[in-house]
C-alpha cells in the first residue's frame, strides 16, 4: 500500500491570499483557495537569491500533464517531474490554475512538492473551484514550466443539465500499435470528459503479447517489482498520443487486470507464478500504489490505494458509479464455462460492502440516467448454442469460453442480485459501460435472456455498451466475422457485435436518450495515419429514457459543439515544457 504522507504547512501568500500545501501523493483541502491578483507567465522581478537556500532543481517534464476525478468544485491535477540529477531532497513545485489557456487569468496558486517515495509525481486536489466550468493549468518549478493542461469541474448535482459528452475507452497494449484512439479523441475538442476503463497499460516483456516495430515494452521483461511498475507507467506516460488526451481532457480512471497482471483477482493471478515472481499480496500492493502515483485518481481515504470504486454527478443528467470487480473482492475465475458452480451464491465478484454501495447508490439517485462503468462484460452469453455455420465456429466458441467465467456470467448471482434490485425498485435509465475483452457490443439486460424461456418479453432491466480497444487484439480472421453474425442468434438480447475493429464509443447523453457512438481507427499499425477513422464502420445505437430497449435505426451522429469550444474554452496548447525567457 501506498502511504502517501498528508500534512499542513504554513500557506504561502498568493495575492494576499492564502493556499495549502499538499505532499506529493494529493493534496486536499476544505478552504478555497482565492484568485490571485498576479499573473503566472508575468511575475514579480525575483529578488536576488538568498546564497544560504539551497538551488533550484533542475528538472523536465518528459511525462506531460493529466487531470482527473472531476467534482463539481476540484478536480486531480498530476504531472511527474524528472530531476536532471539524483536528488534525495523533495522538489518544491508550483501549481497555476487560470480560467484562460494564456493563464492570465489565474485562480488559485498551489504549493506542493515532488518526491523519490512518490517516484517524483506530483497530484495536487485543485479545490475551491466552480463548478461546471473549464479551466487550465500548469505545474512550475523556478523557471521551468510543465506544458499548460486543460481540464473541467462537473455541474453541481442540482443543477438542470441537458446534455453531456464523453468517449470510453479501455485495452491500450502498447506492443499492438499506435494509440490512434488517443489522437483522435485529443483532437475532437467538445468532450466533456474522457471514461478509462482499465487495461490502460499491460505487464507482459518483449514479444510475449504484441510486435509492432519499435513499440517494445519498458523495462523488456514483464513488470513485476516496484522498479517495473514504474518504467511502464512512465513509458506510456511518454507517449505523445496519450500525453495530448490526458492534456485536453479529465480523465475518470478504473484498473482492470493488466495493470497488476493478468485475470487477476483478489487472491491471485492467472500470469502470477509465485514459485519465480514472489508473494502475490506484495506485487498486488505494489501494482496499486503505482497506480496511484501515476493516474490522476483520488484517494477515496488518506493512503488507501485499494479503494477504487467511487461516484461521480453530472449535474441532474448523469450519476456514475465506477466499480472494481477486478481487485478489490473478486474470487477466483472457475475454468470451465459451464461449471455450475457460476451460480453458487457465496461466490463474489465484488465484495458485500461494495455492493451495499452500488445498490444504495442506485436507489438514492435523482438523475435523468444512472451509468455504471466497470470492467467485465455484464450480459449474459450463450456460446454452446453457437451454430456451426462454418469452419470458424469451434475457434469462436474456443474464444468466448476462454474469456466468459471471467466475466459476471462467472458470478450470477452477484448479478442477479443487481438485476432483482433494480427490478423491485422500479430503477430504470440505467446504462452499463464496459470494457475488457478488445470487441464492440450492445446488448439489453433481462434477468433470464434465454430465447424460449425468458423474459424477453418483458421490457428490459438496462443496457450495456462495451468498447472497442484501443490496441489490443480481438478475435482472429474468420471467427471475428462469424462473431457478429452467429452471436446475436442464440443471443437475441445482444444487438449489436463487432469483433475485430479498435476504436471507441463516444457518449451522447441528453434527457431523452443516451446514444452510443462506435468509432474505428483506420490503422493502428502506421505512425502517418493516426488519428485517421474508418468510417465505413461506424455503429450508432441508442436508448430513449424510460424505454431500456436499444434502437438501431433512424439514428444520426451527434451534432459536435466545435464553435462554442473554439470560442469558450479551446484545447490546450500543444507545446513542450518551457523554461522562462530572460
Amino acid at each position: 500500500m501506498d502511504s502517501k504522507r498528508r500534512r499542513l504547512v504554513q500557506a504561502m501568500a498568493v495575492g494576499g491570499a492564502a493556499t495549502w500545501l499538499a505532499g506529493c501523493g494529493g493534496g486536499d483541502s476544505s478552504d478555497s483557495p482565492a484568485p490571485s491578483t498576479g499573473s503566472p507567465n508575468q511575475p514579480d522581478t525575483p529578488e536576488t537569491p538568498d546564497p544560504s537556500e539551497p538551488p533550484v532543481a533542475r528538472v523536465d517534464f518528459n511525462h506531460g500533464v493529466a487531470s482527473g476525478d472531476p467534482l463539481a468544485d476540484r478536480v486531480i491535477l498530476w504531472t511527474r517531474v524528472t530531476p536532471r540529477e539524483e536528488t534525495a531532497a523533495p522538489i518544491p513545485v508550483t501549481v497555476t490554475v487560470a480560467r484562460d489557456a494564456a493563464l492570465l487569468d489565474p485562480v488559485a496558486r498551489f504549493e506542493t512538492q515532488a518526491d523519490a517515495q512518490h517516484d517524483f509525481c506530483v497530484k495536487q486536489d485543485a479545490t475551491g473551484l466552480d463548478a461546471g466550468r473549464w479551466y487550465y493549468f500548469q505545474f512550475q518549478v523556478g523557471d521551468q514550466r510543465s506544458p499548460i493542461g486543460r481540464t473541467r469541474t462537473l455541474p453541481a448535482a442540482d443543477r438542470f443539465v441537458d446534455r453531456a459528452r464523453f468517449a470510453v475507452v479501455s485495452c491500450a497494449n502498447i506492443s499492438h500499435g499506435y494509440f490512434s484512439v488517443y489522437k483522435t479523441l485529443a483532437e475532437h475538442g467538445d468532450l466533456d470528459f474522457v471514461l478509462h476503463l482499465g487495461d490502460y497499460l499491460y505487464e507482459y516483456g518483449i514479444g510475449e503479447y504484441g510486435d509492432v516495430p519499435d513499440r517494445d515494452p519498458l523495462p523488456p521483461h514483464e513488470m513485476v517489482s516496484l522498479e517495473d511498475y514504474r518504467q511502464r507507467h512512465a513509458q506510456y506516460k511518454g507517449d505523445e498520443d496519450l500525453q495530448a488526451v490526458h492534456r485536453q481532457y479529465p480523465m475518470i480512471v478504473i484498473w482492470d487486470d493488466h495493470e497488476s497482471a493478468n485475470d487477476s483477482y483478489q487472491g491471485g493471478a492467472e500470469n502470477h507464478q509465485p514459485m519465480t515472481e514472489g508473494d502475490w499480496q506484495t506485487r498486488k500492493n505494489i501494482a496499486r500504489r503505482v497506480y496511484f502515483e501515476w493516474m490522476p485518481i483520488r484517494e477515496q481515504n488518506p493512503g488507501d490505494t485499494a479503494t477504487i470504486y467511487r461516484r461521480f454527478q453530472f449535474g441532474d443528467l448523469i450519476d456514475l458509479s465506477m466499480l472494481d470487480t477486478r481487485l478489490e473482492g473478486r474470487d477466483e475465475p472457475l475454468s470451465l464455462p459451464f461449471d455450475p458452480a457460476r451460480n453458487d451464491p457465496e461466490r463474489r465478484l465484488i465484495s458485500d460492502t461494495q455492493m451495499d454501495w452500488l445498490l444504495e447508490g442506485l436507489s438514492a439517485s435523482t438523475a435523468r440516467w444512472r451509468f455504471i462503468g466497470q470492467q467485465v462484460m455484464f450480459a449474459q452469453l450463450n456460446i454452446a448454442e453457437i451454430p456451426s455455420l462454418n469452419e470458424h465456429a469451434p475457434q469462436l466458441r474456443g474464444n468466448l469460453s476462454a474469456i466468459n467465467m471471467d466475466q459476471w456470467d462467472g458470478y450470477a448471482a452477484d448479478r442477479l442480485k443487481i438485476l432483482n434490485h433494480l427490478d423491485d425498485n422500479n430503477i430504470d435509465n440505467v446504462v452499463i459501460l464496459t470494457g475488457d475483452i478488445h470487441t464492440s457490443w450492445a446488448s439489453e439486460i433481462y434477468r433470464n435472456p434465454g430465447s424460449l424461456l425468458g423474459d424477453l418479453f418483458d421490457a428490459p432491466l438496462a443496457t450495456e455498451f462495451v468498447t472497442p480497444a484501443v490496441t489490443s487484439p480481438g478475435f482472429p480472421e474468420g471467427a471475428a466475422e462469424l462473431a457478429g453474425v452467429a452471436i446475436p442468434v442464440v443471443n437475441p438480447h445482444i444487438r449489436y457485435v463487432e469483433a475485430k475493429s479498435r476504436g471507441f464509443i463516444l457518449m451522447d447523453v441528453n434527457r431523452q436518450r443516451a446514444q452510443a457512438e462506435f468509432y474505428y481507427a483506420r490503422d493502428i499499425e502506421s505512425f502517418d495515419l493516426r488519428g485517421q477513422i474508418d468510417e465505413s464502420k461506424t455503429k450508432l445505437v441508442a436508448v430513449y429514457s424510460g424505454d431500456s430497449r436499444l434502437r438501431e435505426e433512424g439514428l444520426r451522429p451527434s451534432r459536435p459543439r466545435t464553435l462554442r469550444t473554439a470560442l469558450f474554452h479551446p484545447p490546450a496548447p500543444a507545446s513542450a515544457s518551457t523554461e522562462k525567457m530572460a
